[in-house]
């Protein structure tokens, strides 16, 4: 039987969605194409720890799943909760009517237990442009998922709440945030606040000249002088991010996978890279908004 399942690739800060092609034909053997990479060939074994612990298993028959398009390199172990879903659904050993409305993903652990994903929030966008009705994914990524209006994302711990969605229809809890509000309420709460500073006047005094002309600041002194508690209160005193600012930002930081358990990002990020860094590193491995 033939089932196709759907998951999504994060190419720099954009998603493109991936389906994920299961047949289960007579024979032997567990055959993965369409260029996986070592950390999802490996998900079988996952898979099956999984599936076996929540009283499932993999059929032994002969399986077949191909990753489409083909030509796309696919990274990450996210993959795991897609994979398993399509197995079982093309084993009938679970109901697959509505599978097709939701992009599923997710990484699993050997009781069935799901770890956070990276790229929630462009994997989101993408699955609304295509108009899929629901995302599921593990629980810490919900939040960041459900800043995009318009689709249900249902945030789960394990996969038998997966499998019980589908089989037996029971209900998942819906994650909902109102993504304007919440931006609102945040946006004049940074949490260093540039008037927490005592003294230091001229260097106050510099900061401030530099937020409002958008120009450079460098900070010389010993260590225990103030110069990163400064720094990192330099963004309270710049202009608010737009939403549209906060959206491109919280993209950045998802598919870096620092966003676990929080929503859309309201206030404009610090970075502290060590003082060794090199150029390149700084310029290509850390991303710095100003």
């Amino acid at each position: 039987m033939l089932i196709k399942v759907y998951g999504s690739a994060v190419f720099g800060i954009e998603a493109t969605t991936i389906v994920v092609e299961v047949n289960i034909d007579k024979g032997i053997g567990y055959h993965l194409v369409g260029l996986p990479d070592n950390a999802i060939k490996e998900s079988n074994f996952r898979i099956a720890a999984a599936l076996q612990n929540n009283g499932y298993r993999i059929p032994g028959k002969k399986i077949t799943i191909n990753m489409a398009p083909a030509d796309l390199r696919k990274e990450g172990s996210a993959y795991d909760l897609t994979l398993a879903i399509g197995i079982l659904a093309a084993s009938d050993q679970i109901r697959s009517e509505s599978i097709h409305k939701y992009l599923i993903m997710g990484e699993l652990s050997l009781d069935g237990s799901l770890q956070p994903i990276k790229g929630a929030l462009p994997i989101a966008i993408k699955a609304k442009e295509e108009g899929f009705e629901g995302f599921i994914l593990p629980k810490e990524n919900a939040n960041e998922a459900a800043i995009v209006d318009g689709l249900k994302v249902y945030g789960v711990n394990n996969i038998k709440e997966v499998i019980d969605f589908f089989d037996t229809d029971a209900p998942l809890e819906q994650t909902v945030v109102y993504t304007r509000q919440e931006f609102y309420e945040h946006l004049s709460f940074p949490e260093f606040d540039f008037s927490d500073v005592k003294g230091q006047e001229s260097i106050k005094r510099c900061m401030e000249i530099a937020a409002a002309g958008g120009h450079n600041v460098i900070l010389i002194g010993p260590p225990g002088a103030g110069k990163t508690m400064l720094a990192k209160r330099l963004p309270s005193i710049l202009p608010p991010m737009t939403l549209h600012e906060a959206l491109e930002t919280t993209k950045i930081h998802s598919v870096v996978g620092i966003v676990k358990n929080k929503g859309l990002m309201s206030q404009r990020p610090f970075r502290s890279p060590h003082h060794t860094i090199s150029s390149p590193a700084l310029a290509e491995g850390i991303y710095i908004r100003t």
